[in-house]
């Protein structure tokens, strides 16, 4: 049970990592950016790449796959994204939509339709047993990283001048701008730090889940259950729920595997009744 469950923080805690950087663009940037997947997809063959084809270590491709995702979602940012900021959100969606297309062909052209894997270094293999319970190195590994990666983010938000900056500029943008803010270099680097988030939660992903061309169309739904469950007003809102729905998801799938996969639309569906912000967000008066 121990060992089900240790998995299942593992996966819930890949899950926030990779779905963040769309809660930061959608909650506090208000833009629907649907094609968060393929930077998280562009992280996880870009160390694909880097280890089979150049034997890079897989230490060395995590901050690759966030620089490299992070580099191509600032250029992205400033060259179509920006444009979409005043359009309405169906307009986010069939863009991003648009692009998922192409990058799933693209992948699909250039690295073929096969799943890849990824051999991790021996220092990530194995497993530890302690209290009765079987825990993988990796599995272990990856709630080390992420949980870094959380409290530091939350840390960025929430105590720092860029985070009281950011804030500034999602609430009233004109505002911000007369008081010397610069609202476009804002948002290109927290746009550009959310797509290097998704590139490094999919370079740790591809040790756990499968990696093809078809990944950001598979797992943005899991993306938008994290924001749909925990709110967009913080970022502590998506994280539990990311670990709710990783350990409701693993366990369903461990005892009642016929019906396991739909657990977590259970869980999504009853919450967006029951409490249609989220779990974690604050009810604003009206």
């Amino acid at each position: 049970m121990l060992t089900i469950l240790f998995d299942g923080v593992a996966y819930g805690m890949l899950l926030f990592v990779l779905a963040v950087g769309l809660c930061v663009t959608l909650g506090l940037m208000n833009f629907i950016n649907l094609a968060h997947g393929a930077f998280a997809m562009a992280g996880g063959y870009l160390t694909v790449a880097l280890m089979q084809k150049l034997g890079v270590s897989f230490y060395w491709c995590l901050p690759a796959a966030f620089i490299f995702c992070a580099i191509i979602g600032g250029f992205l940012e400033r060259t179509l994204y920006v444009r979409l900021y005043e359009k309405t959100h169906l307009d986010q969606v069939l863009f991003s939509i648009g692009l998922i297309f192409m990058s799933v062909a693209a992948v699909d052209y250039f690295m073929g339709a096969n799943q890849q894997i990824v051999n991790l270094p021996d220092s990530l293999q194995g497993r530890y047993t302690f209290a009765g319970a079987s825990v993988g190195v990796y599995r272990l590994f990856v709630i080390v990283i992420c949980g870094l990666l959380t409290l530091g983010l939350q840390l960025v938000l929430a105590k720092t001048r860029f985070g009281s900056r950011l804030r500034a500029a999602v609430d009233d943008g004109r505002v911000a701008r007369g008081m010397g803010i610069d609202v476009t270099r804002i948002f290109a680097l927290t746009f550009a730090f959310g797509s290097g988030l998704a590139g490094l939660g999919g370079a740790l992903s591809t040790g756990i889940i499968s990696l093809d061309p078809t990944f950001p169309l598979k797992y943005m739904i899991y993306f938008l259950i994290v924001i749909s469950v925990g709110g967009t007003s913080t970022i502590t809102g998506p994280f539990f729920a990311a670990i709710l729905l990783g350990v409701a998801d693993v366990l369903g799938k461990y005892y009642i595997p016929s019906v396991g996969g739909f657990i977590i639309y259970t869980i999504m569906v009853a919450v967006l009744i029951l409490r249609p912000q989220g779990l974690f967000s604050r009810v604003t008066a009206r």
